[in-house]
């Protein structure tokens, strides 16, 4: 479990060493990443490969699969260059979980508990990266990666019983098995629905004269928000963005309307930068008077530009798309 503490609490630093490296050297950033991550996986691929000394065409052939789809999975699902990184992470992490639990077994033969085991401490450590990168300010965490880093695990997997497959599988299990199967299912899959809810589950907030819009919060939390950080921002204003720290959501949804709003003036959409502006103004008025990371004169528009926009919007129904990842609305949201 201490691998997995080290992969969760290092990841501010991490992404941070990635922004480092790509503002210092950007010409040779990529090949900087890849000399980190896809080098010594590929290394430690070849290394297990070469201990494979019986059975060689299955296993190979096992191993093949799991580096194969964990090559394919990076592809399709169009990761970056740190997010390849994190997921070769958690191959190597569900690798080293693997012999912790065939040695718990201590029998001659082995259940298949001792493949889902890895994957399942996997998937919860995954959760509860997740939820310390949505937690903190300069990273991000979603329902998606963790389905990745599960995605990840079930690639080490593979590569890691082909190195070292179990002494003789069972197809049943034995009640000690069959408890911590259970419990550990039920332990992953409630920590993913609580991250789901935290995270992925919010409001919808109408206004007549807006539309509407997504946020975390319900139309009564953004006006306590806002009278908070009215109040707050007189004196510290958030013009720092600190690496450790709660991420203040209210200002990163403040934000994400604000490019929005740029993006569609930029664009020549009127209609949809007056709306956002509109959100800002009456949902996130302090983001526009206080000094932020983002910008140390506020967001306020002029006022000249603000009556050009108000002349060119045209009432239409509108539905912002300014929140930057999924989010659902259900109904009588429970409190957390």
């Amino acid at each position: 479990m201490a691998a997995a503490a080290v992969i969760i609490l290092s990841a501010p630093f991490a992404q941070q060493a990635f922004t480092e490296i790509s503002v210092r050297w950007p010409a040779q950033f990529r090949a900087i990443i890849i000399s980190a991550s896809a080098v010594p996986a590929t290394g430690a691929f070849l290394v297990a490969c070469w201990r494979i000394r019986e059975r060689r065409l299955v296993r190979y052939t096992l191993a093949a699969l799991g580096f194969a789809c964990g090559v394919g999975l990076i592809g399709l699902a169009g990761l970056t260059f740190s997010e390849s990184f994190h997921f070769i992470e958690y191959g190597m992490l569900t690798a080293l979980f693997y012999p912790v639990w065939r040695a718990g077994t201590g029998a001659q033969s082995e259940d298949w508990s001792v493949l889902a085991l890895p994957v399942l401490a996997a998937a919860m450590a995954g959760t509860l990266d997740e939820w310390f990168q949505w937690f903190i300010p300069i990273r991000a965490g979603e329902a998606r990666d963790i389905l990745l880093n599960a995605a990840a695990a079930g690639c080490g997997l593979l590569v890691v019983v082909a190195v070292e497959p179990p002494r003789r599988l069972r197809r049943t299990l034995d009640a000690h098995s069959r408890r911590r199967v259970v419990a550990y299912t039920a332990a992953a899959l409630a920590a993913f629905a609580v991250f789901f809810m935290v995270v992925h589950v919010g409001y919808d907030v109408r206004d007549p004269e807006i539309g509407s819009f997504r946020a975390r919060f319900t139309a009564e939390g953004l006006a306590e928000a806002a009278r908070d950080r009215l109040q707050r921002w007189r004196t510290q204003p958030p013009v720092v963005q600190r690496r450790l720290g709660r991420e203040d959501h209210y200002l990163t949804e403040a934000l994400w309307h604000v490019q929005r709003r740029n993006q569609a003036w930029s664009a020549g959409d009127a209609a949809a930068a007056w709306r956002e502006n509109r959100i800002l103004e009456k949902f996130y008025a302090p983001v526009l008077d206080a000094p932020t990371y983002a910008a140390a004169a506020g967001h306020r528009w002029p006022a000249s530009q603000r009556a050009e926009a108000a002349g060119r919007g045209v009432a239409a129904p509108y539905a912002s798309t300014a929140y930057a990842y999924p989010l659902y609305v259900w109904p009588d949201r429970p409190l957390w």
